[in-house]
């Protein structure tokens, strides 16, 4: 059975997008589309613009998912999938790809996410971190000894490899905490704030009032989503999912071993970068992984 998987923030590459846009005339057709929908020109900061460009947040999340829905559409038949599922951002993507989401929709949905996002990151510093070879149970351990801070698992990217989201303070203390239990490393990454921490509160209430009001069809298969690693395929239930996303963490790990006890066999990602063919090898070593192509 074919799993297709959606990548999220940080996938986003200059120039992305480009060879679609001049090779398919639905690919150009939906990019113009999009300028049209977020009020701005977006193909040229994907086409031209710098990494720099790319990393704005109004920018980076719109430009991924484009990249992402409009490559599985590109690919025509080769697009048959027996499930879906995103990381974080990518479960827009993923939605839209399997048809529980206009293309409009969605892309309404993810700039008011971005902009959501950005102005919780605004209003109070807060920061990521990633933290290596240590087990799971482990860091949640370590971090509910944390009381005076906001630090919460946020991304279970693959064993051994866990991402914290929370305050500066209260990142650094963890960190600080989970080296001296025992991780490989703990490394600080340059993101804008506390994504899928309930630092994200403001940004959640924001979103839901959107999402509560978009419609949102049965996809054509299950879609795993993100705050249980299970698949849904009922609209009002995805609803409610995509509304606990922001402040929830990304159980991608649990998602990836939950599509192979159901029958995955080939993971194919669709989208800008690799990354999330790595973590299904490192989760799950047995499977296939490969690029959506459109040759």
């Amino acid at each position: 059975m074919k799993a297709f998987v959606f990548p999220g923030q940080g996938a986003q590459f200059p120039g992305m997008g480009k060879d679609m846009y001049d090779r398919f005339p639905m690919a150009k057709e939906m990019f113009e589309e999009a300028n049209r929908i977020l009020g701005f020109n977006i193909t040229d900061i994907m086409f031209q613009g710098t990494e720099e460009d790319l990393r704005q947040t109004k920018v980076t999340q719109p430009a991924i998912f484009l990249h992402s829905v409009i490559l599985a559409k590109c690919m025509g038949d080769n697009f048959k999938p027996d499930m879906t599922a995103g990381h974080s951002l990518g479960e827009f993507s993923a939605l839209t790809a399997a048809g529980a989401l206009s293309f409009e929709d969605g892309l309404r949905l993810v700039y008011a996410r971005a902009m959501a996002m950005q102005k919780a990151c605004e209003a109070q510093p807060s920061t990521m971190a990633a933290i290596l070879g240590l087990d799971d149970d482990k860091v949640e351990e370590v971090l509910g000894s944390i009381t005076d801070e906001v630090v919460v698992p946020a991304n279970y990217n693959s064993p051994g490899q866990l991402v914290i989201s929370g305050s500066v303070p209260g990142i650094d203390k963890a960190c600080e905490a989970l080296k001296a239990a025992g991780a490989k490393r703990a490394l600080p990454l340059k993101v804008g704030g506390a994504f899928h921490s309930p630092l994200m509160e403001p940004a959640r209430v924001e979103l839901a009032a959107a999402i509560a009001n978009t419609d949102i069809k049965t996809p054509l298969c299950p879609v795993y989503q993100n705050v249980t690693g299970k698949p849904f395929t009922e609209p009002a239930q995805i609803k409610e999912n995509l509304i606990a996303q922001l402040t929830s963490p990304v159980r991608w790990t649990q998602t990836v071993q939950n599509m192979v006890a159901d029958g995955a066999t080939d993971f194919i990602e669709v989208g800008p970068g690799n990354v999330l063919q790595g973590l299904a090898k490192k989760i799950a070593p047995e499977v296939n992984t490969a690029a959506g192509s459109i040759e």
